[in-house]
């Protein structure tokens, strides 16, 4: 399956950019959920203005789709400076960074997307960037080489990653401020499905927001990107009000379950299963057996399916939970089940 047409894909599509821009918060006090980063950011940069200095670089990691973008943009507008945003994969050379790091205003905020994927060249340029705010550049070869040290404004690098692992420690070190986005509960999706369908102009109910925000996944970008499907069968079938009976509709039809598994979950789960007696079973071996690529199954199924028990990844492969067998309305093994307790041994009277 296409990943860009899958509704519970965590990544960004182009569809997305038409959706997400209009329905980003500006401020802390638009911004659901989150608490505890929240409250963190907002002393750290009420710290910062009141000494008149630039934020210390921010390292936000977690789960694609949670944030970490907006928040970005949130740092940038409450530190009333500009936001420069690029990635990781499109600083290819130094002389990329080198010409955005110049090009910055005192203060600025720059958000550099998939930090752990920045070349090990790059990184080196950013080290001194970073930290002392200055670029050492050197021009020419043999003889001819000249080396250069320019300073910089200072600035603040907010960098987002979703494998916070892959970081180089030289870099990961020189972050000051590190915070964790976790996923959603249903009741702060709710919300953001409630605001989110008021900008587009949508009346939604109160219970028909909490069904599509059980079924994202706990991701915001999910419950955005299920609301505008649901909008559509809304607006023929009753009267653009989203209703509780016509979200259930519309999810139901779009084979996404309670739970927010989708059919390609559902029926990776069910090859566990079926094919190979729950597992354990290799990656690439369930890959072919699916139709599905290795890398999507590893970065789209996997890490839901673990967050809610449905999987297990052991040295051998994959394996299916009892939880997993229950959801598929299948009968749990033997092997699976909790032992029982043994019986209690009563004391004859003597």
């Amino acid at each position: 399956m296409d990943l860009e047409n899958r509704l519970t894909h965590t990544g960004y599509t182009p569809e997305d950019r038409e959706t997400e821009n209009p329905l980003r918060p500006r401020a802390f006090s638009e911004y659901i959920g989150q608490e505890k980063v929240k409250e963190n950011l907002k002393i750290y940069i009420g710290a910062a203005l009141s000494r008149k200095e630039s934020l210390d670089h921010v390292l936000l990691y977690g789960p694609p789709g949670l944030g970490k973008t907006t928040l970005a943009g949130i740092v940038a507008n409450e530190m009333g400076v500009n936001l420069r945003v690029t990635s990781g994969p499109a600083i290819e050379k130094p002389g990329d960074l080198a010409a955005l790091l110049t090009n910055l205003s005192p203060g600025d905020v720059l958000f550099i997307d998939e930090v752990h994927r920045l070349s090990r060249q790059v990184e080196e340029i950013l080290y001194p960037a970073m930290e002392d705010f200055a670029l050492d550049i050197i021009t020419g070869k043999g003889q001819m080489a000249a080396s250069y040290h320019l300073p910089l404004p200072h600035f603040t690098l907010v960098g987002a990653t979703t494998r916070a692992g892959q970081l180089s420690a030289p870099l990961r070190d020189r972050f000051g401020v590190v915070l964790r986005l976790e996923l959603y509960n249903p009741q702060e999706l709710g919300k953001i499905v409630t605001r989110s369908a008021k900008i587009l102009g949508a009346d939604i109910e109160a219970d028909a927001a909490l069904e599509i925000a059980s079924r994202s996944r706990g991701t915001p970008r999910i419950a955005n990107r299920l609301l505008k499907r649901v909008r559509d069968f809304a607006e023929v079938m009753s009267g653009g009000v989203i209703t509780l009976n016509t979200a259930k509709i519309a999810l139901d039809r779009m084979e996404i379950d309670e739970l927010g598994l989708d059919q390609s979950d559902r029926r990776m789960l069910s090859a566990i299963i079926q094919f190979y007696g729950g597992g354990p079973v290799g990656l690439e071996t369930l890959a072919a057996a699916i139709g599905e690529e290795a890398v999507t199954i590893e970065d789209v199924n996997e890490p839901y399916l673990m967050q809610i028990g449905f999987l297990s990844r052991t040295p051998r492969g994959r394996c299916a939970t009892a939880a997993a067998y229950l959801h598929l309305g299948l009968p749990v093994p033997a092997a699976l089940q909790p032992a029982a307790a043994p019986p209690e041994q009563t004391r004859l009277p003597e």
